[in-house]
């Protein structure tokens, strides 16, 4: 039973979906070596052949895509179910199987304890407000010595304004605090994208929250597991004209990503 949160941001990304959104988008152009460097550019998952892996509020046939392709059993749950069509997409043009799931990343109980061996758990916990809550989920449903990767909004720039550059910086809007993340923060509210077409697409998003990073990493201390390695993600252009979403990555350093072990 999805509640009121749940029910909102599964409508707006089946929008979002809908309109071909970049990361609704399913990678078809992958092999071998593209598979690991798309989801694992540290090559810290190690040899992934007959893995269990739970990719959690991921949908779209990206990252599901490449780690079957690594030669794991993966299964997918997702809030949305034009996201789990993207998969299942992905799955069919590359030959391979992929379990999908519609379901809350807050409620895994469909799933037996130490199901997986690996939780990949790409841009998504940021949707809801207590990613504590999901980090219980997740040590339940992971083996002793399974990892976990995860992937979040860097809480600073979550109060950064990316549509605010003034020629020399972009304004701080915010106090730094885990809060729900709300339109009226910023001078400009809505998702902007480019759809696969080209054509500029406008649309309301979802609900989105910050966690702060004392937040998460004393969320997944306090549930035994233990980080081997952090990362910054940064513009994919070089070079990035100012003032562009390419650019405000650059400077901020929007997303962070965490390996960590499950050690009980």
């Amino acid at each position: 039973m999805l509640d009121e949160l749940a029910r909102f941001n599964k409508e707006r990304w089946e929008a979002l979906a809908a309109a071909g959104l970049f990361y609704t988008r399913p990678w078809l152009d992958l092999d071998p070596t593209s598979a690991r460097q798309r989801v694992d550019s540290q090559n810290r998952l190690g040899e992934l052949a007959g893995q269990q892996v739970l990719c959690l509020g991921c949908g779209g046939g990206q990252q599901s895509a490449a780690l079957a392709l690594l030669g794991a059993q993966v299964t997918v749950l997702d809030l949305t179910d034009n996201q789990l069509a993207g998969d299942r997409r992905a799955a069919a043009h590359y030959g391979l199987k992929v379990q999908t799931e519609q379901g809350d990343m807050r409620d895994l109980s469909r799933f037996p304890a130490a199901r997986f061996d690996l939780v990949y758990h790409g841009y998504s916990i940021n949707f809801v407000p207590d990613p504590t809550a999901v980090f219980a989920q997740v040590a339940r449903v992971l083996r002793p010595g399974g990892s976990y990767f995860l992937q979040w909004h860097n809480p600073f720039t979550q109060a950064v304004d990316d549509a605010s550059w003034d020629g020399t910086g972009y304004r701080i809007r915010r106090p730094y605090q885990d809060e729900e993340v709300l339109p009226e923060f910023f001078d400009d509210p809505a998702w902007s994208f480019e759809d696969a077409a080209g054509v500029p697409q406008r649309m309301q998003g979802p609900r989105e929250f910050r966690h702060r990073l004392s937040t998460v990493v004393n969320g997944l201390a306090s549930r035994h597991f233990r980080i081997v390695h952090c990362q910054e993600l940064l513009a994919d252009a070089p070079n990035p004209v100012p003032g562009s979403w390419e650019h405000y990555k650059q400077v901020t350093a929007w997303i962070l990503e965490l390996w960590a072990l499950y050690q009980p």
